[in-house]
């Protein structure tokens, strides 16, 4: 993405999770910091208003639109090492974010590899906070045609996974499609 352009995800048929990660196109060592953002913002979610910031503290994209309302900064990406522990040995080998991550990584033109990944942001997922401070990975809350907006304040790389997680219910146990627009603003 550009400077000023908008990129929009839109859940198509709805409950579908979406994990981004975002990167400074001109030094990939500054990237989007979950901590930063929660810190900047006062809040565990993500909703129109809302800045997210990179490892250097500075603000790499703003959301202008969000239908959904509330977005996840804490559930991180499904991996076969959490498949394991979450749900059982034999998931180890499914598919996960984290791979399609890895995947896409291998194949970019970039030198990232897996030490680049950090933890992402999860449109459309609902990972509520306990009242003892775990997490629990619920149903989903958005629904089809739902979107969120960003608006880019840096050159970035964007870096997806439609999650296709079969065991956890952030996408009702199905895995669907979600679309992705990038446009300038105007």
């Amino acid at each position: 993405m550009k400077k000023g352009q908008v990129l929009r995800s839109l859940d198509l048929e709805g409950n579908q999770a979406v994990d981004t990660l975002f990167y400074n196109a001109h030094d990939t060592a500054e990237r989007y910091s979950a901590n930063d953002t929660i810190r900047a913002q006062g809040n565990l979610y993500l909703t129109t208003g809302s800045q997210l910031l990179s490892s250097d503290g500075n603000v790499m994209l703003t959301i202008v639109a969000d239908t959904c309302g509330r977005h996840d900064t804490l559930g991180g990406a499904c991996a076969s090492e959490s498949n394991t522990v979450r749900y059982a040995l034999e998931k180890r080998f499914m598919h996960s974010c984290r791979d399609n991550y890895l995947i896409a990584l291998a194949e970019s033109d970039t030198d990232m590899t897996k030490r680049d990944l950090v933890s992402n942001v999860n449109f459309f997922m609902n990972v509520p906070v306990t009242p003892d401070g775990g997490l629990t990975f619920e149903d989903g809350i958005s629904a089809p045609g739902k979107y969120v907006e960003l608006r880019a304040e840096m050159d970035l790389y964007v870096l997806i996974s439609n999650c296709p997680q079969l065991n956890n219910p952030c996408n009702a146990y199905n895995p669907t499609p979600a679309q992705l627009i990038i446009w300038d603003a105007a």
